[in-house]
């Protein structure tokens, strides 16, 4: 569904894509839109889009880390190598040459294996943190990048959960799969060598039950897929739920809704707790079988070899050399069994994170843009139609807006004001008509030189969690402290910053939660001067406040129409009556254009709107 971007109003038609979000037990969530459809899963590529997207960045650092996992994983193998001299030339032999170079060796595994273990660890760890760091900003830059519409139907909680959970999912997953594969496939190798030095068939003899290992392998690893899966949409719902909550707090308690949401919450926790289980039993499955096809490697070694120890055929040492080396090789094969089941886990991840990365913007720069008008410019809109799914919103929309004037839309919620502005500053795209800027259609100019022409004060002002000072400068540093003071005082800024504990560097709060509804109108009015654009688009910038912040508020927005192209979105008429031009809207269409005077006069949807807005009036105040 595509919402209102400047009011957040969403069309009752408008379309939806099909269906509500689900639980996994096929119930709707109430007031999620449905996850993008699913394409069928290639898996096998997904690590070579990681390598060559991101990994082989770094290829570098993770060669280095490869080369010292190996010689960690390798040291293994010696040890267990070392143990046939020490029982049998130092033990039973008693050769005391034998003792200080079997001592030494294994003192030397140990020393090589710290420093190598401990070098692999920070390489990887640096080329794992920089990876995430690079994945999270491209995400990041790419969301933003993308139509209003595709925000509209994944809500901000499912994308952070894409750009911090996932992300977080697939590093450590790669990460722990790099170990297995260079440190722990090393070991196995070589620890195998060792046995097989030994006796080769003892070694076969330990690997009787490998065979009964490979079916519920592949079983496991369809079964951790798709919990995985499950899980994962349900992080992003839960994140949902708590972006709306956090951000509705104040309703929240005003109509006593702490139970019912915190039993949709609950709803949604406990559904993935179960999943999250599951996957960890299908994860820990595999691991579970290797254990027992060790064990009954054992035996089986055990009853074969353990006759031929006896018999003298061969030497204590060598049984204990092939003993430590099966020993050892148990938790590398277990780690390497595991593997499967962190892929499958990193694989959902993986394949969310492509198909965002694969999404494209429809509203894009033209390839041969334009230049945009300079100074205050004529806006014009010609038989301008605009559809949200079936519901018309524009119906051949027509009016003149003349340069360095003020031109009001009024008219009934839902007439189609706001959509004149998106239509304008291309949020969203007209199917057919004509949208001109001096001229120059909107579509032919480069979206960042068109949006560049704008200042925009609505009447939720979007203010950071940062200080007053970078929520007016916005990462600018041309600004003087003269222009700066010139800006706050025009603004009215500078009558309520001695109020604040570190005036223009207090916080501004959450959403400027620290400001009253005054204050963060100027504050917002103050980076609007500071932008100094030649048309200002107005969306109800004083309707929720006061008398004495709106007179202060109205004050510091007739200084900043001056000399500017102003397009002014209200519903009460007293604030537009003194404009240049009024637009009508009714219902998608421009009902009648004049001054207030004429319209008046005309007698017709305005003077309906007025004689209702100041009978209401009299009304109250009666």
């Amino acid at each position: 569904m595509s919402a209102d971007p400047f009011t957040g109003d969403t069309p009752a038609t408008a379309d939806r894509p099909a269906g509500e979000a689900q639980g996994p037990d096929g119930t709707a969530l109430p007031g999620e839109a449905a996850p993008p459809p699913r394409t069928p899963r290639a898996y096998t590529p997904l690590f070579g889009w990681l390598w060559r997207s991101y990994l082989h960045r770094h290829r570098g650092t993770l060669l280095a880390a490869t080369l010292l996992m190996s010689m960690e994983g390798a040291m293994l193998g010696l040890l267990s190598y070392l143990i046939k001299p020490m029982f049998d030339r130092v033990f039973i032999a008693g050769q005391e040459s034998a003792l200080y170079l079997v001592g030494f060796g294994i003192m030397g595994i140990f020393i090589v294996r710290a420093v190598a273990g401990a070098a692999q660890k920070i390489l990887l760890k640096r080329a794992s943190q920089k990876c995430a760091a690079e994945m999270r900003i491209d995400l990041l830059d790419h969301l933003m990048g993308l139509d209003t519409a595709y925000h509209q139907i994944n809500p901000p909680g499912r994308l952070i959960e894409w750009v911090q959970s996932d992300v977080t999912v697939v590093n450590n997953s790669w990460a722990s799969i790099l170990v297995s594969l260079g440190r722990d496939t090393v070991s196995v190798v070589v620890l195998f060598g060792v046995a097989l030095t030994v006796d080769w068939q003892w070694t076969l003899v330990t690997l009787v039950g490998v065979p009964f290992l490979v079916a519920p392998a592949l079983l496991a690893q369809r079964y951790v897929r798709k919990r995985s899966d499950k899980a994962r949409d349900l992080a992003g719902h839960m994140s949902t739920r708590l972006d709306e909550v956090f951000h509705g707090i104040n309703p929240i308690k005003l109509n006593a809704l702490e139970d019912y949401q915190s039993r949709r919450y609950r709803v949604l926790t406990n559904d993935r707790a179960r999943a999250e289980v599951k996957a960890t039993v299908g994860q820990a499955t595999v691991p579970a079988l290797v254990d027992v096809v060790t064990g009954l490697g054992f035996l089986a070694v055990m009853i074969y070899g353990g006759g031929e120890i006896i018999s003298g055929e061969k030497t204590v040492g060598e049984f204990m050399s092939f003993f430590t080396a099966i020993a050892l090789v148990f938790d590398p094969l277990r780690r390497i069994a595991n593997t499967s089941g962190q892929w499958q886990i990193a694989a959902a991840s993986i394949h969310r994170l492509r198909r965002v990365l694969a999404e494209r913007a429809t509203l894009t720069t033209p390839a041969a843009p334009r230049p945009a008008p300079t100074g205050a410019p004529e806006i014009v809109f010609e038989d301008v139609r605009l559809n949200y799914g079936d519901l018309a919103v524009l119906k051949g929309a027509a009016f003149r807006a003349r340069a360095g004037e003020t031109t009001a839309f009024v008219g009934a919620s839902g007439g189609g004001k706001s959509t004149v502005f998106n239509v304008l500053t291309r949020l969203v795209e007209h199917q057919s008509g004509r949208v001109t800027i001096d001229g120059i259609p909107v579509a032919d100019m480069a979206l960042p030189e068109l949006r560049g022409l704008f200042s925009v004060v609505t009447q939720d002002a979007a203010l950071f969690d940062e200080s007053l000072r970078d929520n007016i400068l916005l990462g600018r540093t041309d600004v003087t402290d003269a222009r700066l003071e010139e800006v706050l005082r025009a603004a009215h800024v500078l009558d309520f910053l001695p109020q604040l504990p570190d005036g223009l560097d207090s916080p501004a709060g959450p959403r400027g939660s620290n400001l009253s509804g005054g204050q963060r109108q100027r504050v917002a009015i103050a980076r609007a001067l500071l932008r100094d654009t030649p048309i200002l688009l107005l969306d109800e910038a004083t309707s929720a406040l006061d008398t004495k912040s709106e007179a202060l508020v109205q004050d510091a927005l007739n200084r900043l129409s001056v000399g500017r192209t102003t397009l002014v979105i209200a519903h009460r008429l007293s604030t537009v009556r003194d404009a240049d031009s009024i637009v009508v809207m009714d219902r998608g269409r421009v009902a009648d254009q004049g001054t207030h005077a004429a319209l008046l006069d005309r007698d017709g949807i305005y003077a309906d709107l007025h004689r209702m807005q100041f009978k209401s009036k009299e009304a109250a105040h009666d």
